[in-house]
């Protein structure tokens, strides 16, 4: 069986938790018999194919960009010309041009849309892309839903109940670096010991970051923010008027610097607060070696990973009193916090490996193909 996934970026030149999700689907799916290819959009301006983890990444010039909208022509011609090749299409929704190309590239092959998240922030050009994004939605085969949370709580997805299915993501921790003992002395040196919380993230306006800033006024306990964005030097000059001195912005690290952290931290905080943090990768990263979490109730997969009072704490959004009494509650209760990392690990072993993600993908796929 092929399978051509469509994204606007993937690795090497995005590390963000849809490409981290995309490249897991295409490991996994791959040790049942899939073949996978990946068309996806570059800036640097030159097309190419190389190959990934096993699978091939087909890459096109990106032309313009316009409210994070990525367009480029030639991946038009180029989605047509692979889906011929191609068993099954697989889409990874938003993206409104991907909506377009489907229709001008006349897709006629089974196919699927992964809904990464509903459209929260551009209430203006939503009107627009309206019209186009439900007769995509509707002529797609198959609609899948990371987490019963989103499906219950998204508008959108209960338009199409007959055909959505929930799939949660799934991450395979045999695919990350061992902890180097080297690097975990580095960190140790650096941050002061192990009894650090944790945020990992691209540094976007939805992840909640001037929420936990707010909330550390209260407490000095030390925070280690892993991360570059588009607001990280708002964040930085917020946290230097708050004169919060515990808290450590190390910009992004490597895959092997992220696992030394993920090993040696006490705790996740998490504090996404908008519906555009559809499920949170890095907090499953977090289930997944191990890690109480504190999260907010969003109504999205986040609280599918992190389920209150058992793998962690989840609390209002947007609220920095709220978030501060969760880390002072784990930070005082190192047993309670324990036996929640412990119930997390195990939550992620029965829910959210890449296994049970890439049966549930492939089973899906070969009903679409009838």
């Amino acid at each position: 069986m092929r399978v051509l996934h469509f994204y606007k970026t993937y690795y090497p030149e995005s590390w963000g938790g849809v490409e981290q999700v995309i490249r897991q689907m295409c490991v996994a799916t791959a040790r049942l018999g899939v073949t996978n290819e990946v068309l996806t959009l570059t800036r640097a301006g030159t097309a190419d194919r190389i190959e990934i983890d096993g699978h091939t990444v087909h890459r096109v010039p990106q032309a313009f960009e316009v409210a994070s909208n990525s367009v480029s022509f030639g991946a038009i011609r180029k989605l047509a010309r692979l889906a011929r090749d191609a068993d099954v299409i697989h889409y990874h929704f938003p993206w409104p041009f991907m909506d377009l190309a489907h229709f001008l590239a006349r897709i006629k092959k089974p196919s699927v849309v992964t809904y990464h998240s509903d459209i929260v922030r551009q209430k203006a050009l939503l009107k627009l892309y309206g019209p186009l994004k439900r007769r995509f939605l509707a002529d797609v085969d198959a609609i899948v839903a990371t987490s019963p949370n989103y499906f219950a709580s998204s508008e959108v997805l209960k338009r199409y109940n007959g055909k959505v299915h929930t799939i949660p993501f799934g991450l395979d921790k045999s695919t990350y670096p061992q902890p180097v003992p080297a690097l975990l002395d580095k960190w140790r040196e650096r941050l002061g010991g192990e009894r650090f919380f944790l945020f990992v993230g691209v540094l976007r306006y939805y992840k909640g970051l001037h929420i936990l800033l707010d909330a550390m006024v209260q407490l000095d306990y030390p925070v280690v923010i892993v991360g570059a964005g588009p607001i990280e030097q708002e964040l930085r000059a917020h946290a230097q008027r708050l004169g919060l001195t515990h808290v450590r912005f190390v910009g992004a690290v490597d895959e092997d610097d992220k696992v030394a952290l993920l090993t040696l931290c006490y705790a996740m905080a998490f504090p996404s607060h908008l519906r555009s943090e559809a499920f949170g990768i890095s907090l499953l990263e977090g289930a997944m070696y191990g890690k109480p979490m504190i999260s907010s109730e969003i109504g999205t997969g986040t609280t599918y990973i992190n389920n209150h009072g058992e793998t962690g704490l989840v609390v209002p959004p947007s609220d920095p009193d709220a978030f501060a009494a969760a880390m002072r509650t784990l930070w005082e209760n190192p047993d309670m916090a324990a036996e929640m990392g412990r119930k997390a690990e195990a939550r992620y072993h029965q829910l959210f490996t890449a296994e049970n993600m890439a049966r549930d993908y492939v089973d899906l796929y070969r009903k679409l193909q009838g």
